[in-house]
Protein backbone atom coordinates (compact mmCIF):
# COMPACT_ATOMS: atom_id res chain seq x y z
CA UNK A 1 0.00 0.00 0.00
CA UNK A 2 1.38 3.30 -1.17
CA UNK A 3 -0.09 6.51 0.95
CA UNK A 4 -2.33 7.17 3.53
CA UNK A 5 -5.59 6.66 1.43
CA UNK A 6 -5.15 3.21 -1.15
CA UNK A 7 -4.28 4.36 -4.83
CA UNK A 8 -4.75 7.97 -3.49
CA UNK A 9 -1.97 9.90 -5.61
CA UNK A 10 -0.96 13.76 -4.89
CA UNK A 11 -2.27 15.59 -8.13
CA UNK A 12 0.76 17.94 -7.76
CA UNK A 13 3.43 15.98 -6.44
CA UNK A 14 6.14 17.86 -3.78
CA UNK A 15 9.12 16.45 -5.64
CA UNK A 16 8.36 18.41 -8.98
CA UNK A 17 7.96 21.79 -6.93
CA UNK A 18 11.57 21.47 -6.54
CA UNK A 19 14.31 22.73 -7.96
CA UNK A 20 15.82 20.05 -10.81
CA UNK A 21 19.23 19.53 -8.61
CA UNK A 22 16.79 17.98 -5.77
CA UNK A 23 14.43 15.89 -8.06
CA UNK A 24 17.38 13.89 -8.86
CA UNK A 25 18.53 13.10 -5.37
CA UNK A 26 16.53 9.56 -4.24
CA UNK A 27 17.03 10.70 -0.67
CA UNK A 28 14.93 14.13 -1.18
CA UNK A 29 12.39 12.02 -3.53
CA UNK A 30 11.78 9.59 -0.78
CA UNK A 31 11.65 12.11 1.74
CA UNK A 32 9.64 14.46 0.08
CA UNK A 33 7.06 11.25 -0.74
CA UNK A 34 6.18 10.91 2.64
CA UNK A 35 4.14 14.43 2.49
CA UNK A 36 2.63 13.43 -0.32
CA UNK A 37 1.32 10.40 1.16
CA UNK A 38 0.05 12.20 3.98
CA UNK A 39 -1.12 15.68 2.33
CA UNK A 40 -2.62 13.81 -0.88
CA UNK A 41 -6.39 13.01 1.07
CA UNK A 42 -6.46 16.69 2.08
CA UNK A 43 -5.40 18.34 -1.14
CA UNK A 44 -8.25 16.29 -2.40
CA UNK A 45 -10.78 17.60 -0.07
CA UNK A 46 -9.77 20.84 -0.54
CA UNK A 47 -9.46 20.82 -4.40
CA UNK A 48 -13.53 19.58 -3.74
CA UNK A 49 -14.69 21.57 -0.90
CA UNK A 50 -17.03 23.57 -2.74
CA UNK A 51 -19.20 20.38 -3.23
CA UNK A 52 -19.24 19.37 0.48
CA UNK A 53 -21.20 22.63 1.04
CA UNK A 54 -24.09 21.47 -1.79
CA UNK A 55 -26.53 18.84 -0.17
CA UNK A 56 -26.56 17.09 -3.64
CA UNK A 57 -23.46 16.34 -4.34
CA UNK A 58 -21.59 16.10 -0.42
CA UNK A 59 -20.78 12.45 1.08
CA UNK A 60 -23.19 10.96 3.36
CA UNK A 61 -21.92 11.85 6.58
CA UNK A 62 -20.88 15.46 5.87
CA UNK A 63 -24.47 15.61 4.20
CA UNK A 64 -25.44 14.41 8.06
CA UNK A 65 -23.59 17.44 9.46
CA UNK A 66 -24.84 20.15 7.00
CA UNK A 67 -28.24 19.24 8.68
CA UNK A 68 -27.13 19.68 11.95
CA UNK A 69 -26.13 23.37 10.91
CA UNK A 70 -29.93 24.27 9.60
CA UNK A 71 -31.54 22.50 12.86
CA UNK A 72 -32.88 19.29 11.27
CA UNK A 73 -32.84 15.59 12.13
CA UNK A 74 -32.62 13.19 9.48
CA UNK A 75 -34.33 10.46 9.60
CA UNK A 76 -31.73 7.27 9.29
CA UNK A 77 -34.46 5.20 6.82
CA UNK A 78 -34.97 8.00 4.08
CA UNK A 79 -33.62 6.97 1.16
CA UNK A 80 -30.59 9.30 0.66
CA UNK A 81 -32.41 11.42 -2.61
CA UNK A 82 -34.64 12.87 0.54
CA UNK A 83 -32.46 13.32 2.80
CA UNK A 84 -30.34 15.92 0.27
CA UNK A 85 -33.56 17.45 -0.51
CA UNK A 86 -34.37 18.24 2.98
CA UNK A 87 -31.20 19.56 3.66
CA UNK A 88 -31.36 21.91 0.55
CA UNK A 89 -34.46 23.18 0.80
CA UNK A 90 -34.26 23.90 5.07
CA UNK A 91 -33.89 27.42 4.48
CA UNK A 92 -36.43 27.90 1.97
CA UNK A 93 -38.93 25.80 4.65
CA UNK A 94 -37.86 28.23 7.45
CA UNK A 95 -38.90 31.58 5.45
CA UNK A 96 -42.36 29.94 4.52
CA UNK A 97 -42.57 28.47 7.76
CA UNK A 98 -46.08 28.99 9.11
CA UNK A 99 -47.91 29.10 5.95
CA UNK A 100 -50.11 26.82 3.94
CA UNK A 101 -48.08 26.81 0.79
CA UNK A 102 -44.75 26.38 3.61
CA UNK A 103 -46.28 23.56 5.35
CA UNK A 104 -47.68 21.88 1.99
CA UNK A 105 -43.76 22.39 0.11
CA UNK A 106 -42.46 20.59 3.75
CA UNK A 107 -44.70 17.90 3.27
CA UNK A 108 -43.91 17.46 0.17
CA UNK A 109 -40.34 16.98 0.91
CA UNK A 110 -40.64 14.89 3.59
CA UNK A 111 -43.23 12.48 2.17
CA UNK A 112 -42.20 12.72 -1.34
CA UNK A 113 -45.90 12.50 -2.32
CA UNK A 114 -48.70 15.34 -3.44
CA UNK A 115 -50.16 17.36 -0.27
CA UNK A 116 -53.28 18.72 -0.75
CA UNK A 117 -54.49 20.85 2.63
CA UNK A 118 -57.64 22.13 3.63
CA UNK A 119 -57.71 25.34 6.26
CA UNK A 120 -61.24 26.99 7.80
CA UNK A 121 -58.87 30.10 8.30
CA UNK A 122 -58.78 33.16 5.70
CA UNK A 123 -57.85 36.51 5.65
CA UNK A 124 -59.39 39.54 4.23
CA UNK A 125 -60.39 43.23 4.92
CA UNK A 126 -63.40 45.88 4.47
CA UNK A 127 -63.64 49.85 4.26
CA UNK A 128 -67.05 49.00 6.60
CA UNK A 129 -66.28 48.27 10.09
CA UNK A 130 -68.86 45.06 11.41
CA UNK A 131 -67.98 43.28 8.07
CA UNK A 132 -68.33 39.77 8.28
CA UNK A 133 -65.15 37.96 8.80
CA UNK A 134 -63.82 35.84 7.05
CA UNK A 135 -63.42 31.86 7.16
CA UNK A 136 -65.11 29.70 9.23
CA UNK A 137 -65.61 29.83 13.24
CA UNK A 138 -64.10 26.47 14.23
CA UNK A 139 -60.00 26.36 13.43
CA UNK A 140 -59.34 23.57 11.88
CA UNK A 141 -56.39 22.26 9.42
CA UNK A 142 -57.26 19.15 7.21
CA UNK A 143 -53.99 17.74 5.29
CA UNK A 144 -54.10 15.03 2.47
CA UNK A 145 -50.63 13.36 1.54
CA UNK A 146 -51.05 11.14 -1.88
CA UNK A 147 -47.92 8.79 -1.90
CA UNK A 148 -47.83 5.02 -3.65
CA UNK A 149 -46.61 3.58 -0.68
CA UNK A 150 -48.77 4.97 2.67
CA UNK A 151 -46.85 2.90 4.46
CA UNK A 152 -43.17 4.97 3.68
CA UNK A 153 -44.75 7.77 5.55
CA UNK A 154 -43.18 8.42 8.83
CA UNK A 155 -46.69 9.87 10.24
CA UNK A 156 -45.00 11.05 13.71
CA UNK A 157 -42.66 12.93 12.10
CA UNK A 158 -45.38 14.08 9.40
CA UNK A 159 -48.17 14.87 12.76
CA UNK A 160 -45.15 17.19 13.87
CA UNK A 161 -44.55 18.60 10.75
CA UNK A 162 -48.24 19.93 11.08
CA UNK A 163 -48.21 20.69 14.81
CA UNK A 164 -45.18 23.03 14.71
CA UNK A 165 -46.62 24.80 11.42
CA UNK A 166 -50.06 25.64 12.60
CA UNK A 167 -51.21 27.76 15.42
CA UNK A 168 -51.65 25.77 19.26
CA UNK A 169 -55.28 26.52 18.94
CA UNK A 170 -56.12 24.90 15.52
CA UNK A 171 -56.89 21.68 15.72
CA UNK A 172 -55.69 18.98 12.82
CA UNK A 173 -56.52 15.96 10.96
CA UNK A 174 -53.54 13.78 8.64
CA UNK A 175 -54.65 11.29 6.09
CA UNK A 176 -52.42 9.30 3.62
CA UNK A 177 -53.85 7.47 1.11
CA UNK A 178 -52.76 6.44 -2.42
CA UNK A 179 -53.18 8.64 -5.28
Amino acid sequence: MRGMVAGLANASPFLEMLPAIFQEDPFTERFVAGFDDVLAPILATLDCLVDYFDPYLAPEDFLEWMASWVGIELEEGWPIERRRAVVATAVEMYRMRGTVAGLRANLQVLTGGRVEIADSGAVGWSRSPGADMPGEASPRLAVRIRVHDPSSVPMDLVDSAVAAAKPAHVVHRVEVDRP
